[in-house]
């Protein structure tokens, strides 16, 4: 059986499967199978021995423990108080100022400080799109 290309060259649509008998959804490889059989018995000595290492000392072992046990935190909760007036030009700048003093003072973490920061350049640049397209339709206003 032949398809004819798409315009855009691709033989099949998108979300089309280029093999509709394949493997089923949900399906394992029958080595990720394989190696959860031969774990299955032996998982609670695997953990007791790493466990036992980890105790005695060994610093691979305690990385791996602490590593399952308490994962590295990727991003956290800020408790920043922003001024209230976020919809003018000096609420966003006090807003910044503020921002700034945090990172200054260790309370915010300079990546947290730009994460901040940059929400709030989106929250200027709405409010520059916002007051500009008032202008615009009242300087279309007066032509008429």
């Amino acid at each position: 059986m032949t398809t004819a290309a798409t315009p855009r060259g691709r033989p099949f649509k998108p979300g089309q499967s280029g093999n509709p008998s394949g493997r089923p959804r949900g399906a394992r490889h029958r080595t990720t199978v394989l190696c959860e059989q031969l774990l299955a018995g032996e998982a609670a000595a695997v953990v007791r021995a790493v466990l036992t290492a980890a105790a005695s000392g060994d610093m691979a072992a305690c990385r791996m423990v602490l590593d399952r046990v308490v994962p590295p935190v990727k991003e956290r909760p800020l408790n920043v108080t922003l001024p209230a007036d976020l919809d003018t030009a000096a609420g966003i700048a006090a807003a910044h100022a503020l921002i700034v003093r945090a990172v200054a003072c260790g309370d915010l973490l300079p990546a947290e400080g730009s994460a901040v920061s940059a929400l709030l350049d989106g929250q200027r640049r709405a409010f520059e799109t916002e007051k500009l397209a008032a202008r615009i339709k009242a300087l279309e206003g007066n032509l008429r």
